[in-house]
């Protein structure tokens, strides 16, 4: 069954979505780094909040 569009619910904070603009809006200023940095970042930790904030943290 497909996700019905119409019910808007809670965003998933715990995982990021690169597919989804605002999602990445949202991920780039909370970590005040670019897309790409961003990407880079879940390329290496996977899409883990907590992870890729770590990750971050760490640079």
């Amino acid at each position: 069954m497909s996700d019905d569009l119409n019910k808007k619910g809670q965003q998933d904070r715990s995982r990021i979505n690169m597919n989804e603009d605002h999602e990445v809006a949202y991920w780039t200023e909370k970590f005040n780094v670019s897309r790409e940095e961003l990407q880079r970042a879940v390329d290496q930790a996977g899409n883990s909040a907590d992870a890729v904030a770590q990750l971050l943290r760490s640079k």
